[in-house]
């Protein structure tokens, strides 16, 4: 099980480099369709991959001059998105205290995932279609990334999809910008929300071999990753993006299914 899942976090984290995605949104349905794993553990397994890929890709890219990630907008949007991380951790302990089981949060967590990818699967099929706009607000920018970072904390994805869809549409982003400035807001969210993790001690459940196992191939994910991205176009990135909507529209359906018949 151990191998299963550091090949899941390595593979998931080298698409999470190349679409911006963080890998979460793959990481965190896959493992919940095991259920060999309590929800919150894998919540934190799955944030501390992403963060991990995000760290290295971000770093490197910065090191090697080769960032496009505007930070005039881009680091409102990420500080944004480190309070929003906490309030989305503190929202799922909510809901997840009021059901008898963890499945059942795990359930409610899985059919807000299923909505949010479907909805990010018609925008980007039909965005050359799409009227976008060109925000430069700071203000709005916090309030955006604020909503991002409680979305992506509640769901335990890192920021998904949902980071895309808000970059191609308020801020008038092409596909590999969108993708950095997309990790440069994950790395905010999940570090903010790796820190009230480690602060408030909902760590001694995890298993930390897992965990430093999936860390490491998160950052191999992030280097392989990273290479792949710079051979490939944006019509690529595109289509491997609308295949990966797709795959976890049904794994989501099946874990909803499943959370709820247990």
């Amino acid at each position: 099980m151990y191998i299963l899942f550091f090949l899941i976090s390595f593979l998931a984290s080298i698409i999470g480099a190349i679409c911006g995605i963080g890998g979460g949104i793959i990481i965190k349905p896959v493992m919940d369709a095991f259920g060999v794993l309590d929800v919150s553990v894998i919540n934190l397994l799955s944030g501390c991959t992403v963060l991990s890929m995000t760290t290295y890709s971000v770093c490197k890219s910065f090191i090697a001059k080769d960032s496009t990630v505007n930070m005039k907008l881009g680091t409102p949007l990420a500080i944004g998105a480190a309070i929003g991380g906490l309030i989305g951790k503190e929202l799922f302990s909510y809901v997840a205290s009021l059901f008898a089981t963890p499945n059942t949060a795990g359930a409610v967590q899985a059919a807000v995932l299923f909505i949010i990818t479907l909805g990010t699967l018609i925008y980007t099929i039909r965005k050359d279609q799409i009227q976008t706009l060109k925000v430069t607000s700071i203000l709005i920018c916090v309030l955006i990334g604020l909503i991002l970072g409680c979305f992506s904390s509640f769901l335990g994805i890192g920021g998904g999809p949902i980071n895309l869809v808000v970059l191609y549409y308020f801020f008038t982003m092409k596909t590999k910008e969108a993708a950095q400035n997309s990790l440069y807001i994950i790395l905010f969210s999940q570090g903010a929300s790796l820190i009230s993790s480690l602060l408030s001690g909902n760590v001694h459940d995890v298993d930390l071999l897992l965990l430093a196992g999936m860390i490491f191939c998160g950052i191999m994910g992030g280097v392989f990753g990273r290479k792949i991205n710079k051979k490939i176009d944006e019509k690529m990135v595109d289509k491997l993006f609308i295949g990966l909507m797709i795959l976890i529209l049904v794994i989501n359906v099946y874990n909803v299914i499943h959370y709820l018949s247990i």
